[in-house]
């Protein structure tokens, strides 16, 4: 990179190193021209009025390139599907932005290779964050005013490894169905607080509840249940209540017997230890405990998202939540902008 002075009209296409500023006949002054701005033929006339017949500038190599080049070579990389991103950088730095609804997801793993770099940088929103469209979720740039070119390769590979560092994956899952098992329920000995919160979170995400069923305490009518509602068509069923280890509480047996497999019960997050998903083919099956009915944030609020966008959910998965599974149950809750499963 070489610092020269160059004759104003050789001077089109060239960087500049420092703001310029421009004195204005009715009074002030402010800044004509940025740090790190290129040259247009536009521009000529311009500087000439501002008493420039000779400007300083940066003399780019070709192993070079200007931090809004770079930047914008690098977006198109970064960007996966449903992100779109500047397409006029600001001193080298990008925004971008998502263009359906749905669930984040961030490459972490390439993400910090790709910031290992040291001369180029990208910030973004936690991985499995539920955006809408037209949400910010992350912010980059060329550090330096000129990047080498080779370094500008390092990162535009990195983050092509996997189709982009960043990417939106759309709800998949439309179509719901709610039991809500209890003896004293069925029998109409407490009033429902259950279906209306379940259905309320599939609303949320605009998933239709094609029914809400309240079932008492019975194997065999719970697991019929369960039939019926995938003979419907839904695509997911929530089962509420019925999910300790008391005798009586029979819903993750009816579960099991509907032909439910992998199974995976119990979760390192608090609210939620009792949470279980399973699947039946391709539908998920959950079991939400009686947390949900009492507290405003629980592991379903971390877990619905993932499945509703087609994650299938694992042992190993469920485990991960540990780190930063502890709700600390605010006295008013700012959930998803607090720690809670951002492990």
């Amino acid at each position: 990179m070489g610092l020269k002075v160059v004759p104003l009209n050789k001077a089109v296409g060239m960087v500049l190193p420092h703001d310029m500023t421009e004195i204005i006949p009715s009074g002030g002054k402010g800044p004509a021209f940025r740090k790190g701005y290129v040259i247009q033929d536009s521009d000529i006339a311009r500087l000439r009025r501002m008493g420039k017949n000779h400007i300083y500038v940066l003399e780019l190599s070709e192993h070079e390139l200007h931090e809004d080049e770079a930047a914008l070579v690098m977006a198109q990389a970064i960007a996966g599907p449903g992100i779109e991103y500047d397409s006029q950088p600001s001193e080298g730095k990008i925004g971008f932005r998502v263009n359906i609804d749905g669930l984040l997801q961030v490459d972490r793993r390439q993400l910090l290779a790709f910031n290992l770099l040291g001369e180029v940088m990208l910030a973004t929103l936690h991985n499995n964050t539920v955006v809408k469209s037209g949400d910010l979720v992350a912010a980059g740039r060329a550090i330096p005013l000129v990047v080498p070119r080779s370094l500008v390769e390092k990162a535009v590979s990195i983050a092509s490894d996997t189709g982009g560092l960043i990417r939106v994956v759309p709800w998949k899952i439309r179509r719901g169905a709610v039991l809500v098992t209890g003896q004293e329920v069925f029998e109409g000995r407490i009033k429902d607080a259950f279906g209306p919160i379940i259905e309320k979170r599939l609303q949320d995400y605009g998933v239709d509840s094609l029914s809400v069923s309240l079932l008492p305490d019975d194997i065999e009518i719970i697991l019929a249940e369960i039939k019926r509602a995938i003979g419907l068509g839904a695509e997911l069923i929530l089962c509420a209540g019925g999910m300790s280890v008391d005798p009586d509480d029979l819903t993750r047996m009816a579960i099991r017997e509907a032909g439910a497999t992998d199974i995976v019960y119990g979760s390192p997050v608090l609210p939620g230890a009792m949470f279980l998903v399973s699947y039946i083919g391709d539908v998920p099956v959950l079991g939400i405990p009686a947390c949900a009915m009492y507290y405003r944030t629980t592991i379903l609020d971390l877990m619905l998202p993932r499945i509703l966008a087609g994650e299938r959910i694992d042992r190993e998965k469920i485990a991960a939540l540990g780190h930063g599974g502890l709700c600390l149950s605010c006295k008013t809750c700012n959930y998803p902008l607090c720690p809670f499963g951002k492990g």
